[in-house]
């Protein structure tokens, strides 16, 4: 059976997606597609604005009467749940390293998996073409790094393939520049191994998962060993090892970005079954008389967590249209099917849950989810999770690398060091300095704005768990108190310029704000409540300078992320549909001033 199921590495912004694209087109798939110029894989809003994969996708393109399934994977590490599934999908991988970056560090993290689950990696350098590039230095680098990774003999044995997935060329010989990609097709009909066609009753992994509205959940895996036929009555073997009995209505196979109707699959191929009831990721399906499971994905630990609670400002449910704990508890009920990594925890309260995932990249992103689906929530301030190990106290330790011009390489260090990381290596690439470090997680919380500034905007950051390792102490959190507005009502510009010396503001005028919000930064320690509504009093009588323009710094605007990582303790950010507010827990003044009493 010629099949080839191959799961694509890469980093952020090396080009893998673009890749994809061009094999399509190399497939005869899209003659209609060629000159939009569109991103056919990130199709997701989220993923085109951050230029990231977050979900796996399948898709498949026939080379030389050879199958090929491409299965996409999300490149960094706080996606690992979805890494952990697609990966069992695939029989090689093909690693993709920008010509002039090298490997980097979500790249190692994917190849980790990848190679741990022993398939055969074919190294892709993209952007050759660039000015600057440096191909056989960042070809040892990958090597290097394989070898640190403990890969076998054979997988170090790896073919190299170079070009410009954007001119859409790709050669096996630096030296001959081709026209076409077909250097990379044919090494990877060459060789990435075909799946082992096992016989034997069926057997297959549910690593995926999609909805329609027509037909319900489809369960997607690649077929382990036997075959299916659709109206086949087949055994559901759950991850706890109860078993029920279901029938497939429908069996589908990926073919170019959509799926084809199929009466029979063999093994090896990824297969979608419609109509099988009550199936989670992870299950198998087996046989109806003899079911033998196959063994469950292994899914790495959560390591933050957040409070997600319903929205009761001043302001609820004037932009939301799902807004109740209902809708919430609902809504989180069904991520939780298919996000792995993420974890649900009632609270006391009724309305309010702990929500537990990989950082705050992979829960932002779920949060950013809901709200573009019209939810109105409020979130709390990030938690890393604890754990005792022999009575000691241990927390998640992470690599953190940056990537910066050389003269903001000593404020970097003093900057991280403050937060309890140690520096493990430093190494100099031209102009630029790369920097790797150790640190708790709870130092990267609220870091990335802090060094953005530092660095003038220069600072490339990259991070990924790796432990849980002891307690490294209390952390200096940031300094400056919060600017609180005193009334509900209308931003004033008059009031604002009156104020600006007490610090920086997160609105502008005539914006409307609520008792409680948070408007803005305090210069110094400790909150301050002001009046940003306050307008000017008018006299009979004309002042000198009275007409002056009032000139105001602009507001800084937060983007989902950085308000997480900006926020206290005593803070929740307000999420709906339009907007992103910062507001105290207790928006009363002398509620607040109670309770520090209290403290």
């Amino acid at each position: 059976m010629n099949i080839r199921n191959v799961a694509i590495i890469a980093h952020v912004d090396h080009g893998k997606t673009t890749l994809v694209d061009k094999m399509l087109m190399a497939g005869k798939l899209f003659k209609e597609h060629q000159n939009v110029g569109e991103l056919i894989m990130d199709n997701n809003e989220l993923e085109k604005e951050r230029g990231i994969t977050i979900l796996s996708k399948n898709v498949s393109v026939t080379w030389k009467g050879v199958k090929i399934n491409i299965i996409d994977t999300p490149g960094h590490s706080d996606f690992g749940g979805e890494v952990e599934r697609v990966l069992n999908m695939a029989d090689g991988v093909l690693l993709l390293v920008d010509a002039f970056e090298g490997p980097m560090p979500q790249t190692r993290f994917v190849l980790q998996k990848a190679l741990d689950l022993g398939l055969k990696p074919i190294v892709v350098i993209n952007k050759v073409d660039k000015p600057n590039c440096r191909p056989d230095e960042v070809h040892e680098m990958v090597f290097d790094l394989m070898f640190n990774l403990d890969a076998t003999e054979t997988q170090l044995d790896f073919p190299t393939v170079y070009g410009s997935a954007k001119e859409g060329w790709m050669t096996d010989d630096l030296k001959a520049k081709t026209d076409n990609i077909s250097a990379l097709l044919d090494a990877i009909v060459e060789h990435i191994p075909e799946p082992d066609a096992l016989k034997g009753t069926p057997q297959m992994l549910i690593t995926s998962l999609e909805y329609s509205n027509y037909v319900g959940r489809i369960a997607i895996g690649r077929l382990h060993r036997g075959t299916l036929k659709s109206g086949q009555d087949v055994s559901l073997v759950k991850t706890d090892g109860s078993v029920k009995r279901t029938r497939i209505k429908e069996l589908h196979i990926f073919d170019g970005l959509g799926r084809t109707k199929v009466d029979e699959v063999s093994a090896g191929e990824i297969c979608a079954l419609v109509g099988i009831e009550g199936f989670d990721i992870g299950d198998t399906v087996a046989d109806i008389e003899n079911p033998e499971p196959l063994d469950p994905i292994a899914i790495d630990e959560p390591t933050m967590s957040m409070l997600f609670t319903i929205n009761n400002s001043p302001f609820f449910g004037k932009e939301g249209k799902y807004v109740t704990s209902r809708h919430i508890k609902e809504r989180l009920d069904k991520e939780l099917e298919k996000n792995l990594a993420l974890r649900v925890e009632e609270t006391d309260s009724s309305d309010a849950w702990n929500v537990f995932g990989r950082g705050v990249l992979h829960l932002s992103v779920l949060i950013e989810t809901m709200r573009r689906e019209g939810y109105e929530l409020q979130v709390g301030q990030p938690r890393v999770i604890i754990k005792e190990v022999a009575g000691e106290k241990h927390e998640p330790i992470e690599e953190l690398t940056i990537d910066l011009p050389d003269e903001y390489s000593g404020k970097a260090i003093e900057m991280v060091t403050q937060r309890k990381g140690d520096l493990v290596s430093m190494e100099r690439k031209g102009d630029r300095v790369h920097l790797e470090f150790r640190i708790p997680s709870r130092g990267i919380i609220g870091l990335r704005s802090n060094m953005l500034t530092a660095t003038a905007g220069e600072a490339v950051m990259a991070h990924r768990f790796i432990e849980f390792g002891p307690w490294r102490g209390p952390i200096e959190k940031r300094i400056n108190g919060s600017l609180v507005a005193m009334e509900t009502g209308t931003a004033i510009a008059y009031a604002l310029d009156k104020l600006q010396d007490r610090g920086r503001f997160f609105i502008n005028p005539q914006e409307p704000v609520y008792m409680g919000q948070v408007v803005g930064e305090n210069n110094r320690e400790g909150d301050m409540v002001v009046n940003v509504t306050k307008t000017k009093k008018l006299s009979n009588m004309r002042s000198s300078g009275a007409d002056e323009k009032v000139k105001l710094a602009p507001p800084i605007i937060f983007s989902l992320e950085e308000a997480l990582e900006y926020i206290q303790g005593d803070e929740y950010v307000e999420v709906t549909p339009k907007s992103i507010r910062l507001r105290k827990i207790l928006l009363q003044e002398h509620e607040r001033k109670k309770l520090a009493k209290q403290k």
